[in-house]
């Protein structure tokens, strides 16, 4: 079992940037051995992909946050990161890591193993 942790959300202004991190804690959560992506969801919309990490360090993006937004992992300290720059308005939502142990899942919301997420407001 496998339980994700999300932290560093906050209220920023347009442009300003936020760090995302999502730790993982209990029995076989290594994230080497594991795809780790982040969604977002806002009141009204449906949950969307944001990026994702595979277990080989391959990347994928959503084309609204390339460029800006760049998914890490640090395997010392089982913790996957989200560093989101030049954010916008629209980047509001609450924001989820997941983690699955698919090789190559796509960026759709069907992940294993669920964090409880963590507010980002830009104004």
């Amino acid at each position: 079992h496998v339980q994700l942790v999300e932290s560093g959300g906050g209220s920023v202004q347009a442009g300003g940037s936020l760090r995302l991190s999502c730790a993982a804690s209990g029995s076989g959560a290594k994230y080497g051995t594991y795809c780790v992506a982040w969604f977002r969801q806002a009141p009204g919309n449906e949950r969307e992909g944001v990026a994702r990490i595979n277990s080989d360090g391959s990347t994928t993006y959503a084309d609204s946050v390339k460029g800006r937004f760049t998914i890490s992992k640090d395997l010392a300290n089982n913790t996957v990161y989200l560093q989101m720059n030049s954010l916008k308005p629209e980047d509001t939502a609450m924001h989820y890591c997941a983690a699955d142990r698919r090789r190559f899942p796509s960026l759709r919301p069907d992940y294993t193993y669920w964090g409880q997420g963590t507010q980002v407001t830009v104004s």
